[in-house]
């Protein structure tokens, strides 16, 4: 196990604490440890998840390569897929020695893998055992356990529904709840469209938080950029991006421009200071296209994008590529910035 200090969060009891203003969602092969590590340089202030982590593999696999990640992250959360209450416990004792700062149970995934398994979405057909499982991951841990849920599945489409989910789990000792805005439909579409087609119903989440003023709400789904985010922050107590964040990271800097005043990073000085933890990657055996393919939408919608994420597309699956194969797609970005 890896040597990394507790994350201490700051003491405050109140809803409005902003421990959970700006959240990256976890998503399913794209939240590793090395875009953690590369979208908390871009958005200090951050909450970053991880991938969704089952537990059947917490319990049983291999817990370096499943749970590792660098202190440099903090603060950052585990997300657990399961519904057994103790096993969801065991799992989430065992993440946080390993370091992390949350717990949070999926209660949103629309996969046929996650259904089968009796995780995720479906989980919302049973609150009473959502709330069972919230109990005990809570006597388990003394980290915050959230729940990362969605507002309806199938024909459960109405308030009343979630307002009784959401009681539940408050009842149970939920502080932190975040809603993806849309329902999800269990058959018919696939992960993708489920995030695309259900549509949004921001005011649904909202009467949430009305109802449950001491209930934590934080609002998923369609936000994308500094004027969506400062909207949703006049009705909710954070905002959770998860495809924005991914495919235009810089989105994450100007955020935390707009919330926190910290100053816009250069874009090329970010790259530079992905280089000693590429560096360490490459050392430790790896390879850079591992990395890399987290560091294409740097420079989305700046001359010479297209020249960038083509050269490193094209140069980061090579044998033995390293940092310089990222130099080469900047200086590619720059002779077709010329060019124009």
């Amino acid at each position: 196990m890896p040597e990394i200090a507790p994350y201490k969060e700051e003491a405050d009891d109140s809803a409005s604490s902003n421990a959970w203003r700006l959240c990256v969602a976890p998503m399913m092969d794209w939240t590793d440890r090395h875009c953690r590590y590369f979208h908390r340089l871009l958005a200090p202030h951050a909450r970053l998840y991880t991938e969704m982590v089952t537990t059947g593999a917490v319990l049983h696999g291999d817990h370096d390569r499943l749970l590792g990640f660098s202190a440099d992250e903090q603060p950052v959360a585990l997300q657990l897929g399961g519904h057994e209450p103790a096993d969801l416990a065991a799992a989430a004792r065992i993440g946080v020695e390993f370091g992390y700062s949350e717990i949070n149970l999926n209660v949103g995934c629309p996969s046929d893998r996650v259904q089968s398994g009796r995780f995720g979405a479906c989980l919302m057909r049973e609150p009473a055992l959502v709330a069972d499982a919230v109990a005990a991951m809570r006597a388990a841990v003394a980290v915050p356990v959230t729940v990362k849920c969605r507002i309806g599945v199938d024909e459960q489409d109405d308030y009343e529904g979630l307002h009784r989910f959401a009681e539940l789990l408050v009842a149970a000792g939920l502080e932190t709840l975040i809603v993806h805005a849309r329902k999800a439909w269990l058959h018919g579409l696939s992960p993708k469209e489920n995030r695309e087609i259900p549509p949004l119903n921001y005011p649904r989440v909202y009467q949430l938080k009305r109802e449950f003023p001491r209930l934590r709400v934080i609002v998923n789904g369609g936000i994308a950029d500094v004027d969506a985010a400062r909207a949703h922050l006049a009705e909710a107590d954070g905002i959770m991006l998860g495809r924005a964040a991914y495919h235009d990271p810089y989105v994450l800097a100007k955020l935390e421009l707009a919330l926190f005043g910290t100053p816009l990073p250069d874009r090329d000085d970010v790259l530079a200071r992905m280089q000693p933890y590429i560096d360490a990657h490459i050392r430790a055996g790896d390879t850079l296209n591992h990395v890399g393919r987290h560091l294409l939408g740097l420079y989305l919608g700046l001359p010479g994008a297209r020249a960038f994420r083509r050269h490193l597309s094209e140069h980061m699956h090579r044998s033995g590529a390293d940092y310089s194969a990222i130099r080469g797609a900047v200086d590619a970005m720059r002779v077709q910035r010329q060019a124009a």
